[in-house]
């Protein structure tokens, strides 16, 4: 896989990070207009009864189209709290949550005023944790539709639509209730699997 484009994602899935393993360049896209329901505020989690979806509300200008870089986190709701206790409260028995429960607590205290640079820093942090450098580059301007393209197939509605993704099953706090869960947030696979979390991500590419 040589080069690929990705949209920027909250605690994206391990789809998305089989791309950052496996590819030579990373264009990551924030030029494009803001699509709602997308990856780019949500990610999906394993908690006590089952998948759960975590979204970051945002503020978004009132104009018909806004370009996703200019997306910026709004704090209704009390958030951060709410997801940091709903991630701690599904993952506090997992192998490796404690290993890495002190890197991820700040991103919930302190406040990032637009999205994508939330979504960096988080993503920056969990390939150090996974030990992978992706080369990254960012576009600046719309880059139109291009081959190995996933800014629209890594999506919460299109888990078929990669060929070139095979979810490997791995050990996970809640499989003996709910079955393994495949292609959950990237945070899953790390808390359940800690180092062993990049062989996955190596065995997931098809």
């Amino acid at each position: 896989m040589e080069q690929v484009f990705l949209s920027t994602a909250y605690l994206a899935p391990i789809q998305y990070y089989t791309k950052l393993f496996a590819a030579d360049q990373v264009w990551l896209e924030a030029c494009d207009n803001y699509i709602k329901q997308t990856y780019r505020n949500r990610c999906t989690i394993a908690a006590a009864n089952g998948p759960l979806t975590l979204s970051i509300p945002i503020v978004k200008p009132d104009t018909h189209k806004c370009l996703t870089r200019d997306i910026q986190i709004s704090d209704h709701g009390n958030w951060r709290h709410l997801h940091w206790n709903a991630i701690s409260s599904a993952y506090n028995s997992s192998p490796y949550f404690e290993y890495y429960v002190d890197e991820f607590a700040p991103f919930y205290e302190g406040k990032h005023t637009y999205l994508t640079d939330f979504n960096e820093e988080l993503r920056e942090l969990i390939c150090s944790l996974l030990d992978i450098t992706p080369v990254i580059s960012k576009t600046t301007a719309y880059a139109e539709p291009f081959e190995n393209d996933y800014r629209s197939i890594i999506h919460p509605k299109h888990v078929d639509a990669d060929p070139q993704f095979n979810p490997q099953p791995y050990y996970q706090v809640f499989k003996e209730k709910f079955g393994f869960i495949p292609n959950l947030s990237i945070i899953d696979l790390l808390f359940n699997k800690g180092p062993e979390s990049v062989l996955i991500l190596r065995d997931s590419v098809k």
